[in-house]
């Protein structure tokens, strides 16, 4: 019988290596997870509900958009100068009236009868003042009638004192005779030139006094005119044309002095009026432009009135167009305008969505190269307008960016489609 036969056990058995395969292979996996893989949170999306724009370089126009209503550029209000009772209406609100139509008539009893003894005291004022110019004629043309008498006497004089003088040389008549018609004739030129002053004097005085009377008439004239002005005020007339607007008044309504009774728009030329949200109040000027179409047209306004007073968290400003008016616009129309709010540069842009409600702006989503996921990425946003953001960095042209709302990727960074 022989001796047994020691076997040698083998080391690496087949289930050995399979196992050490395995434990190295998920070793690596580990390390490999650990220091390689993309460990970000993921999320599964359906690729159709969302919205993808494309970065680019373009030229940016920061503007904001605006409603104005369109008004007439010049509206003249209608104010009762004098109170009364509605005696009639001519022209009712809505009516196209012509400068000077009647739009309505009052009655005042108590200012006809004041006007009436305003009217009768500068009659009797005016009358005084033409009784003293009157008193004024007749002693000029006394004082004429005097120095032409004087004259007359000196006429009759001269030549009977150079007769006389002539006899008295002869020894024909005495000196007494002469002496007394001498006298006569010195006393009337004494006379005349006395007279004659005191005539150049009341004449400087009466001509001066005549040219007050007369400022004096031309004043209660004008203020007789006015004092009758005051009737017709009672009469409401167009002060232009255009379209009327008032309130329903019925006959036999009072009327306060200077109560608003309306108005009339100007239908020549029109403006419009745009309110803006006060957050622009800093940024708004006048001279600044703005664009909207119509029927097919582009067209341009400018801002030549701003309103800073705020109302409601709006002020308003006044534009007026540029150029060409659209045909067929209306007073009340509404316009759907672009209120520039900078000059033009190029800039990157992104388009503007819900993205932008859940980040802030601080970050978005961007595609991946084969559109197969979408990756989480920091960003810095400058202006904006109606459709587009300015980017300031984190973007580049070209590169995807899912615009729609974020809403239900929660805090994944990661989608994939």
């Amino acid at each position: 019988m022989g001796m047994d036969r020691k076997i040698k056990k083998k080391t690496w058995t087949k289930s050995r290596i399979i196992g050490l395969v395995f434990g190295v292979g998920l070793l690596s996996f580990i390390l490999y997870s650990f220091l390689f893989a993309d460990n970000r949170s993921k999320l599964n999306v359906d690729s159709e509900k969302i919205t993808i724009s494309t970065v680019s370089r373009e030229i940016f126009q920061e503007y904001i958009p605006e409603t104005g209503i369109v008004m007439p550029s010049q509206t003249i209000f209608l104010d009762a100068v004098e109170g009364g009772v509605v005696k009639n209406i001519t022209l009712e609100s809505g009516a196209l009236v012509e400068k000077g139509d009647t739009i309505m008539t009052l009655a005042n009893s108590n200012l006809q009868l004041s006007v009436m003894e305003r009217e009768s005291m500068m009659y009797e004022q005016l009358n005084i003042l033409r009784t003293t110019r009157l008193s004024l004629d007749q002693n000029d043309l006394q004082q004429r009638a005097t120095l032409a008498q004087i004259d007359y006497q000196l006429q009759l004089l001269k030549p009977q004192y150079e007769r006389f003088k002539e006899l008295a040389e002869k020894k024909l008549i005495s000196q007494r005779e002469l002496e007394e018609v001498k006298e006569q004739y010195e006393y009337n030129k004494r006379l005349k030139d006395l007279t004659y002053r005191a005539y150049q004097s009341d004449s400087l005085a009466r001509s001066m006094q005549l040219n007050q009377i007369r400022m004096s008439e031309d004043r209660m004239l004008m203020s007789m005119e006015a004092v009758s002005d005051l009737l017709d005020n009672l009469v409401i007339r167009a002060p232009s044309d255009g379209l009327l607007t008032t309130e329903d008044w019925e006959p036999g309504q009072s009327i306060m002095q200077g109560a608003r009774l309306g108005q009339v728009a100007l239908l020549d030329s029109f403006k419009v009026r745009v309110a803006i949200d006060e957050l622009y109040l800093p940024r708004i000027e006048v001279g600044q432009q703005a664009t909207f179409n119509w029927d097919g047209g582009n067209y341009r306004l400018e801002i030549y009135k701003k309103y800073p007073t705020v109302s409601e968290g709006n002020f308003e400003v006044d534009m007026r167009f540029i150029g060409d008016v659209p045909n067929g616009i209306r007073r009340g129309q509404s316009l759907r305008i672009r209120l520039e709010l900078g000059s033009s540069e190029e800039a990157i842009l992104l388009a503007t969505g819900g993205f932008f409600r859940d980040t802030g702006g601080n970050w978005v989503f961007v595609m991946s190269n084969d559109g197969s996921r979408a990756y989480k990425r920091n960003i810095r946003l400058g202006r904006k307008n109606s459709e587009y953001y300015e980017v300031l960095e984190g973007v580049e042209p070209g590169e995807k960016v899912i615009t729609s709302s974020y809403e239900n990727f929660g805090n994944n960074e990661v989608l994939v489609f």
